[in-house]
């Protein structure tokens, strides 16, 4: 039987050649056969000429998302091949990683996949209508490639109701212990998949939580920390300091999730560091991740809205070494954009004002609809209305095992900046 196709129309922006991977409604000049809902059809140009394979789904506005650059039959061998070769790649490129993102969707080649290794558990989020009818090959090649212990499907999220899908979340197999212990950078971290945010942790931030290392320490004589004839270290008033990490950075760690910043604040010689988020289950977390490695006595815990707290902090004129900001999505679509942007100025402007003159703002935004050059406009007004003056430490992206494909703005989602912040 000949294969469904769809032909663009002629006056288009040619973004399926330059590696989007994403065909809209409009771009349709019309479809030759019948494909239903999942099916896997031609997408042809004006002239007829093949450019690719994709998942059709009429009730979606990205009616065509692809799955092969070939004319290859796309059958469950290409599946277990496509898997197979993200896997390889995440090894390549981060030998030493036991736990991390293997399948990240479009930019691995497989749009609407996620799928996750929490040592030897994997946790998988089915986003397109095209891979839910492809699931049993999914999870056939999951095993095949990994033989893991679990495998958890974490498609509760409210995406899959724009594909028609309802959201689903569960054991796929034999139930097992949801609360994983993953190593990272040397840490241990207690994640739950079953009860914690997206699959259960940001694996999108781990090179970005080992930049923080150079910042840890190197604040002992700013906190006015001298040593006296005899070699002692005492502070400003004359009074002896036993404190190892006398060193080390203060630190405010804002929307903290599980604790992963704070821990390797910790780990690389912070002196003490406050841990905040609203939710009492991450905080919960935090603390017993912070119990895990030794922590505990370097570490404050508090649950509480972050808009509050930081304003709070400021009026009681609280200032820190050290503070890092890692809100969620604030902007959820392209229609929420100018309210999240209000956000993510009010947070850093608040955070700005709670870092001590010399001291470091480390700031992040995970919502692919704020561009960088506007995440960076943003940081420079909040700067303007807090009166700092900002100097670039560094600027950073998503970790290795989140691919970016030039061509597709969507994958290049995560923006992470490091800032010295001075009094203006």
């Amino acid at each position: 039987m000949s294969m469904p196709r769809a032909f663009l129309i002629k006056n288009r922006k040619r973004r399926l050649e330059q590696g989007h991977p994403w065909v809209y409604p409009g771009e349709i000049a019309g479809i030759e056969g019948e494909p239903s809902g999942g099916d896997i059809v031609h997408i042809l140009n004006h002239d007829g000429h093949f450019l690719a394979q994709g998942f059709y789904n009429p009730s979606s506005q990205l009616v065509l998302r692809v799955i092969s650059y070939s004319e290859k039959i796309v059958d469950e061998e290409v599946f277990l091949a496509k898997i197979r070769q993200a896997w390889r790649r995440r090894q390549w490129l981060l030998p030493d990683a036991s736990s991390c993102r293997v399948v990240h969707g479009e930019a691995d080649f497989l749009p609407g996949l996620i799928v996750d290794k929490y040592e030897e558990i994997l946790v998988v989020q089915i986003l397109a209508l095209g891979m839910e009818v492809r699931r049993p090959w999914i999870i056939k090649a999951l095993k095949q490639v990994f033989n893991p212990q679990g495998i958890y499907e974490r498609s509760d999220v409210a995406v899959r109701r724009l594909e028609g899908l309802e959201e689903r979340a569960g054991f796929i197999g034999e139930a097992f212990a949801t609360q994983v212990t993953l190593l990272e950078n040397g840490l241990k971290v207690m994640v739950d998949v079953a009860e914690g945010q997206k699959t259960g942790y940001f694996f999108d931030q781990r090179e970005n939580r080992a930049a923080l290392k150079p910042l840890m320490t190197g604040w002992g004589a700013k906190h006015g920390i001298t040593k006296d004839k005899e070699g002692c270290l005492r502070d400003a008033k004359g009074k002896e300091i036993k404190n190892p990490f006398w060193d080390g950075a203060e630190v405010l760690d804002c929307f903290a999730h599980t604790g992963s910043f704070m821990l390797h604040a910790c780990l690389y010689g912070a002196k003490k560091v406050t841990c905040l988020d609203v939710s009492e289950k991450a905080i919960a977390m935090a603390k017993r991740n912070a119990l895990l490695n030794g922590f505990l006595h370097r570490t404050d815990f508090i649950a509480a809205n972050a808009f509050d707290f930081l304003r709070e902090q400021v009026k009681e004129k609280k200032t820190w070494d050290v503070v890092i900001l890692d809100p969620p999505a604030f902007a959820k679509n392209r229609q929420a954009l100018e309210g999240a942007l209000r956000g993510y100025k009010e947070i850093n402007l608040q955070g700005m004002k709670l870092v001590r003159d010399g001291g470091v703002l480390v700031t992040a935004s995970c919502s692919y609809h704020l561009s960088a050059a506007r995440f960076l406009q943003m940081i420079q007004e909040a700067a303007t209305d807090a009166h700092k003056i900002l100097r670039l430490v560094e600027f950073r992206r998503a970790g290795k095992d989140h691919p970016v494909l030039l061509g597709s703005e969507e994958t290049d989602y995560l923006k992470f900046a490091v800032y010295e912040v001075f009094d203006r």
